[in-house]
């Protein structure tokens, strides 16, 4: 399917050619028809000629032509690829004309079609001429044109085989994109509760998806297109939503149903505006989609702009990302100021003296991966998935940026990392030389880093290691410092008797407690049995070596004197053995080395 918006002069025929196109009428309500003039967004269907367009289906946006209903316009045309610009030959250019126009270029539009109505009351060229000359002033720039009557049927066939051109101009959706729909319509039906229209513009819905509505999951029930039930519908699409659960009451026109984890909603954006801001006020309308919220400007310098939602203490968040275009309208004259398009959707605090200048100078490079280098930068350290959901596209390469995983971090957030990671093992050290040691989560926390498999990287980065939860220098000396001679003297003793291990009193004297036994054991110069009977780290093969020419099996007494040792030593040992899985207990009072 293909949907295009009509826009144009109020009176100038939009509907009466939606419904010439489609033999359907756009205009829901009585009023409407009675006044001859559109109050409401209206919708109809049509299919193109065949060969007109690989999708023969057109769906038609009908928005309301009056100023006092500009709001609802923007409404009907911010979803919506396309446009149909519609000016009465026997009027010409009007003042309306011009405003959805500027709503048209504040949008961005750049596929559109401009037909002259009621061709058959006065010669369409002086109208043509002067349309044509104002669009190409726009986003839509040179388009094709096409003179009718929807009275008499003349240029009907032309026009439609113009649509069928002018959908074969627009970009493909992408099926599996994140869903934004932004609600249009909401009504009950009897039977069914809660229904929503919209057009979807990019992903696919489903029976039974769950999808974000403000802060609550809500989950669709059924669908429709083209006035038929269907299990699934890919942009793009007008498309009916069935909702379960939600009361008719609970959602509304500006709403938005969102793919879950795939939007950020944000109450404040940097943009840039397609005017100079002074010729601005300072209180504006924003639409965006089908949303309407007030927004205050702050100039940031240049075209860049802070753009705040909302007023006072009611700020609403709207799902925006980096390229979204917002028309801006000054309320108290009912007209459109400028368009904008969205730079960040979560920028940075402005505090210090002069931030806003430097913030519009980090903005004002429109490259993409210039775009990218900033937000990375600024924030140090981001996930790709976290830019992706806020409108950026990340390159393959960016020069200066570590990749780990789906972390990018800046060079100058890498090497401050790196370097307090240093310090703090540094310090460690000279604050505890027998543990100089940093618990791996207190440095995380003190580096702020934000995940503990990025801190892995940062640990073999700085070239120290990571051992039972505590972070280490492998390059720093394997010495206890003032413990040395001591450690040095009991590592004489074990090699004269590897199996007597010193007594509490020769250890004391030595200098050893259980504080430098465990840093022994850390730097690989013993093997602790308890925390007070240790071995030499050769201690427990050696043994091993011995116990297997024992008889099998042997009993704590036969290897206690094989091992010429005490059963102080001899019992530890053993058990030490079976948590390695090299001796096996046969029964309460014999072992096997495995394997004999």
């Amino acid at each position: 399917m293909h949907v295009v918006a009509t826009a144009g002069h109020v009176d100038h025929g939009k509907s009466t050619l939606v419904r010439a196109l489609t033999g359907m009428e756009p205009d829901r309500f009585a009023e409407e028809r009675r006044r001859g003039m559109t109050i409401d967004l209206g919708y109809a269907w049509t299919r193109l000629p065949d060969g007109a367009a690989e999708d023969p289906v057109l769906a038609f946006v009908d928005v309301p032509g009056h100023e006092r209903f500009i709001g609802t316009m923007l409404a009907g045309l911010g979803p919506a690829p396309a446009v149909l610009f519609v000016v009465a030959a026997d009027e010409g250019w009007r003042r309306q004309s011009a405003e959805h126009l500027a709503a048209v270029d504040a949008l961005g539009l750049r596929h559109g079609l401009l037909v002259v109505t009621r061709a058959d009351l006065a010669d369409p060229a002086a109208a043509t001429g002067q349309a044509l000359a104002e669009l190409a002033r726009s986003t839509l720039g040179a388009v094709p044109t096409v003179a009718v009557s929807a009275a008499t049927g003349d240029g009907l066939d032309a026009l439609r085989r113009a649509l069928g051109g002018l959908v074969a101009t627009l970009p493909a959706a992408d099926p599996t994109a994140p869903v934004r729909l932004w609600v249009d319509r909401s009504f009950s039906i009897r039977g069914a509760g809660t229904v929503v229209t919209g057009t979807l513009g990019a992903g696919t819905l489903t029976v039974g998806d769950e999808l974000r509505l403000g802060d609550r999951t809500v989950r669709v029930r059924g669908l429709q297109t083209l006035g038929s039930d269907t299990d699934r519908v890919a942009a793009v699409a007008r498309v009916a939503v069935n909702l379960r659960g939600v009361e008719v009451a609970e959602v509304g026109r500006g709403d938005a149903l969102l793919t879950p984890d795939a939007w950020w909603n944000s109450d404040v954006v940097d943009a840039v505006l397609g005017t100079a801001p002074d010729e601005l006020p300072a209180e504006l309308t924003a639409h965006l989609g089908t949303a309407s919220v007030p927004v205050r400007l702050r100039p940031l310098g240049g075209r860049v702009v802070r753009l705040a939602f909302g007023q006072d203490d009611r700020r609403p968040r709207l799902p925006v990302r980096a390229g979204d275009r917002l028309v801006l309208r000054d309320p108290g004259r009912r007209t459109v100021a400028t368009g904008a398009t969205v730079l960040d959707p979560d920028p940075p605090a402005l505090t210090r003296r002069g931030s806003a200048r430097a913030r519009a100078a980090a903005l004002g490079v429109a490259d993409q991966t210039a775009q990218v280098l900033d937000q990375i930068r600024r924030r140090g350290a981001v996930t790709g998935a976290a830019l992706t959901v806020r409108g950026y596209t990340v390159p393959d390469r960016l020069d200066g940026v570590r990749r780990v995983g789906d972390w990018l971090v800046s060079g100058e957030c890498w090497q401050a990392w790196v370097e307090g990671l240093r310090s703090a093992v540094a310090e460690a050290a000279a604050a505890d030389p027998l543990d100089p040691r940093v618990p791996v989560e207190a440095a995380r926390r003190r580096l702020d880093v934000p995940d503990a498999g990025l801190l892995d990287a940062v640990i073999t980065g700085a070239g120290l290691t990571a051992v039972d939860g505590r972070v280490t220098d492998p390059s720093r000396t394997t010495g206890l410092g003032a413990a040395e001679p001591g450690l040095r003297a009991l590592e004489a003793a074990l090699a004269e008797a590897p199996f007597v291990a010193p007594e509490h009193d020769q250890l004391a004297g030595w200098g050893l407690g259980p504080r430098e036994l465990a840093a022994a054991e850390r730097l690989g110069r013993v093997v602790r049995l308890t925390p007070e009977l240790v071995l030499l780290p050769t201690g427990p093969a050696l043994a091993m070596r011995t116990l297997a020419t024992l008889p099998q099996p042997f009993t704590a007494s036969e290897a206690r004197r094989a091992l010429d040792t005490t059963r102080r030593t001899v019992i530890p040992l053993l058990e030490h053995l079976d948590r390695r899985g090299w001796t096996v207990r046969v029964d309460d009072q014999r072992r096997r080395v495995r394997g004999r």
